[in-house]
């Protein structure tokens, strides 16, 4: 498969039956492992499909450390399995590699590993890939280079201390060549974010600290198009976040906004209801 190069696939028709496949291609790795957070990855596989099949960025799946290549960050590492099959489905590694996912034969670990081919950094540990994304944007405008860095944030991953101290060097330093997007699904671990501690006004808080900000739904393939179709030509200095708000276990009606879910792949009777919602939500 040769270069995505930014730009080249902008309008791609086929963005939403792609997403579909993903959810799909995902769903059923982790019901294969018994294991994966399936909620976590529902609620990004637009903004994904979006970053990699929209052209977006740039990546060679034949060379996966191709020099001039965009840096995407993961930083909720939970969702790996989505990433995972992206990859797979770009062709960066053979789809059959995910029926492995979780077992001691495979090179997946359920949380993102580094090794695969692909993917940039190991996470897992939240708040940590957003630093790790702001230190390659600083590299890159120092070396000069235009490669654009993504990064992707859960929103329960905002309460970690050094989200706010990464978003202070970044605004600090103006890293317009960065592009943060959070996951905003309202849901953590146990339970909605604006029971725990709100979040809210959460556009307000990353322009105080210099960020611009839009604010889109994270499910609707021609917003993520086209405020993402900007990001490598914008005249702004301040680094962009976009806040796509979403919801997580979208597609699946009964695993989505329910807390107990967090973590957890269906099993017993519970594959089939959710591999039947998953059908419906293609059909609606």
């Amino acid at each position: 498969m040769s270069k995505t190069t930014a730009g080249s696939n902008s309008r791609a028709p086929d963005l939403v039956e792609k997403s579909e496949k993903l959810r799909r291609m995902t769903l059923e790795t982790c019901i294969k492992a018994r294991t994966g957070h399936v909620t976590s990855c529902m609620s990004c596989i637009e903004i994904l499909v979006a970053l990699y099949h929209g052209g977006i960025l740039r990546v060679d799946p034949q060379n996966p450390q191709w020099e001039g290549r965009d840096r995407f960050i993961l930083s909720k590492g939970q969702a790996s399995p989505a990433l995972y099959a992206i990859l797979a489905d770009m062709g960066f590694f053979d789809p059959k590699e995910l029926e492995k996912f979780a077992q001691a034969e495979g090179i997946f670990g359920v949380h993102l590993q580094h090794t695969v081919p692909g993917v940039e950094t190991t996470a897992g540990s939240l708040g940590l890939g957003f630093g790790s994304a702001a230190g390659l944007a600083l590299a890159n405008r120092m070396d000069r280079k235009n490669n654009l860095v993504v990064t992707l944030l859960g929103d329960g991953e905002l309460y970690e201390g050094s989200i706010w101290e990464t978003a202070m060097f970044v605004g600090h330093h103006q890293l317009n060549n960065l592009v943060t997007i959070v996951d905003r699904n309202y849901l953590c671990t146990t339970d909605f974010t604006e029971n725990l501690i709100r979040l809210e006004p959460l556009a307000d808080k990353w322009a105080a600290f210099g960020f611009a900000v839009e604010r889109i739904n994270g499910h609707d393939t021609d917003a993520l198009m086209d405020v993402l179709g900007y990001a490598r030509s914008r005249r702004s200095t301040k680094p962009l976040v976009i806040i796509a708000d979403t919801v997580k276990g979208q597609g699946i009606e009964c695993m989505a906004n329910e807390p107990i879910w967090h973590g957890a792949a269906p099993t017993g009777a519970m594959v089939e209801k959710a591999r039947a919602d998953l059908e419906r939500s293609f059909l609606r």
